[in-house]
């Protein structure tokens, strides 16, 4: 049974940090790609970052040099750091695993990520 279970999400003012965790199993993680989205109420789900196996990265244009994506693949956990973040990073953070070659992919319930101004 496959488990992307997210945590590290909260409340903050604009200008801090967090930093978020996804921790897999019932995967071989270092098959897959790994992956954060995000939903804001109302939009449609969005890419926020993702990093192979070799550790080679993708960010979307709006977070692009604050936040930083990274995974470790000896404890099947992958990680988020988001600086400066903005009202609009507000949404719910989800974790992804993508399959390098099947492309069959996973999804995490979701972590909650509130910026206040």
């Amino acid at each position: 049974q496959v488990q992307l279970v997210e945590s590290g999400g909260g409340l903050v003012q604009a200008g801090e940090s967090l930093k978020l965790s996804c921790a897999a199993s019932g995967i071989i993680f270092s098959n897959n790609v790994m992956g954060w989205y995000r939903q804001a109420p109302g939009n449609q789900r969005e890419l926020v970052a993702t990093i192979t196996a070799v550790g080679r990265t993708d960010y979307g244009d709006s977070v692009k040099g604050r936040f930083t994506i990274s995974r470790d693949n000896a404890r099947n956990t992958m990680f988020l750091q988001m600086n400066s973040l903005k009202p609009e990073d507000t949404a719910v953070y989800y974790c992804n695993a993508r399959h390098s070659w099947t492309t069959k992919q996973y999804w995490g319930q979701g972590t909650q990520v509130t910026v206040s101004s």
